[in-house]
């Protein structure tokens, strides 16, 4: 979004406009991030552990972030954006036939 030349992010507003709809915050962005990336991590660092024992912490690391990172990048981030973006939907939906 610009505004008087002025660049602004998807989650931040300039007094005059809101948020462009369907965007998320950037909090929602991190927990979402967050949550599709800890349990690959979780997953992934007991496999680690189970096939490459002596592997030191550093190389483990490595690995895991190469396998981690697409899957939650490609994957699962966009389908819990999805999954947010429908709840979401829902939420309003019953809000406006109640409210």
């Amino acid at each position: 979004m610009e505004h008087n030349g002025r660049a602004f992010a998807a989650d931040e507003t300039d007094g005059h406009h809101h948020r462009t709809a369907g965007l998320v915050s950037v909090h929602v962005r991190a927990a979402i991030t967050w949550l599709a990336i800890f349990p690959l991590a979780a997953i992934g660092m007991n496999l680690i552990a189970a096939f490459a024992p002596g592997w030191p912490p550093v190389l483990r690391a490595f690995v895991l972030t190469l396998i981690v990172v697409p899957i939650a990048v490609y994957f699962a981030v966009p389908r819990l954006l999805l999954l947010q973006g429908l709840i979401r939907g829902w939420v309003r939906g019953r809000a406006g036939r109640h409210g």
